[in-house]
């Protein structure tokens, strides 16, 4: 059985496109109590388009966050992903030796006509949370 191959990239995400998607990060924080995240989106180059830190962000979150969106548009898959093949253990252990991996769900590939056209990280509170934030800004630029 073979493995399906991730899809391709695309056209980095447009100013426009971004902007869209960090509004809709931002206005989930805010729905769910003002959650206190950092929201980091890079293009299909992995280079930072947009980056917000809400009121009350942790430090930590900044690099978090930007690691979460670089590895999930390197990898063109969800940070979730990662981090399940490293609770594996095994051989998937082998995810934390790599430079500049972050295996914590919270990071998700952004789409335009099915290619990867960059990433959303999202750090602040607990993974699960992150991912929440994650989610309702991919929705909002797939609508």
């Amino acid at each position: 059985m073979s493995t399906p191959l991730p899809p391709r990239y695309g056209a980095p995400i447009t100013l426009e496109e971004a902007q869209r998607v960090m509004a809709a990060a931002v206005a989930e924080c805010q729905r769910q109590g003002d959650w206190p995240m950092v929201i980091a989106i890079v293009d299909s180059g992995s280079h930072l388009k947009l980056f917000q830190a809400l009121d009350g962000a942790q430090h930590a979150s900044l690099a978090v966050a930007q690691a979460k969106a670089v590895t999930a548009n390197n990898f063109r898959r969800p940070t979730k992903l990662l981090e399940e093949v490293v609770a594996g253990g095994g051989i998937g252990l082998r995810m934390l030796s790599m430079d500049g991996v972050c295996t914590v769900d919270g990071g998700l590939p952004l789409f335009r006509n099915g290619e990867v056209i960059g990433a959303i990280g999202v750090s602040g509170m607990n993974a699960l949370q992150d991912a929440v934030i994650a989610a309702a800004a991919v929705a909002a630029l797939a609508g």
